[in-house]
């Protein structure tokens, strides 16, 4: 009888480490949309976003199939993550809502620094989740709101609010949503987010030359998705079975 498989073990590791190549390879498409960013190319560099937001949506399924925590427990997924997360959903969007001048200058620049200061700060509260999966606080999906500034074309006034609106909000003990691991009401949730990256998708294959009915799909869903968590705090009956 054989007490030890030495050929399975590395297999096992191989295959983890391939999961941790994978969360990686978010930084270069990252990387890809700087460059796109820098030459103001901004529909390029919102599919490269995409992508990566593809890699964070699957890679972490994988890793919990292979059991990348156990197989090689000195590599620490989650800092990867958070790390690449940083980069797509914060200092990105950031760097092309000041590449764009949306707001006008100076205050393009001051909402980048305000977006990038802030949304590092949270990333060190180990309290951003709630028991339900909420977020407490905006939860720095910078990518999602810069991507509706963009497709609204939004006023210089409006992008300015909206961002030191959610810039405050990041400091608020007020519940957003998680539209997957947030169980009340999530297969509207989710139909609506699912509407939400339809209208941003058709959108960026427009160029931005989106008809009224884009926008406005953008805006509703838009809106929902940023307050419901907040409604579904202040009635926490609502979307529980009876």
């Amino acid at each position: 009888m054989k007490l030890f498989n030495y050929k399975r073990v590395p297999y096992a590791e191989i295959r983890a480490f391939s999961v941790h190549i994978l969360t990686a390879s978010g930084s270069f498409l990252a990387f890809l949309g700087v460059v796109a960013a820098a030459e103001q190319r901004f529909v390029d560099m919102f599919w490269w976003l995409g992508l990566a937001l593809l890699v964070d949506g699957i890679d972490g399924p994988i890793a919990r199939k292979v059991r990348v925590k156990e197989v090689l427990p000195n590599w620490s997924g989650d800092t990867l993550d958070n790390i690449i997360d940083y980069v797509t959903y914060v200092l990105l969007p950031a760097f092309a809502l000041y590449q764009s001048g949306m707001i006008g200058e100076p205050w393009s620049f001051v909402a980048a620094g305000l977006i990038v200061v802030s949304s590092a700060i949270y990333y060190a509260d180990m309290g951003m989740k709630t028991d339900e999966y909420f977020f407490s606080g905006f939860p720095v999906v910078w990518n999602m709101l810069v991507l509706t500034l963009f497709v609204i074309d939004a006023s210089a006034t409006t992008a300015l609010i909206a961002v030191l609106f959610s810039v405050v909000l990041t400091f608020l003990p007020v519940h957003f949503l998680h539209p997957v691991r947030v169980k009340r009401l999530r297969w509207l949730n989710l139909a609506v987010f699912f509407a939400w990256c339809g209208f941003g998708g058709y959108a960026l294959l427009l160029h931005f030359q989106s008809p009224a009915w884009v926008v406005w799909g953008m805006i509703v869903s838009g809106i929902y998705l940023y307050v419901i968590g907040g409604v579904m705090q202040l009635l926490p009956n609502l979307g529980k079975a009876r």
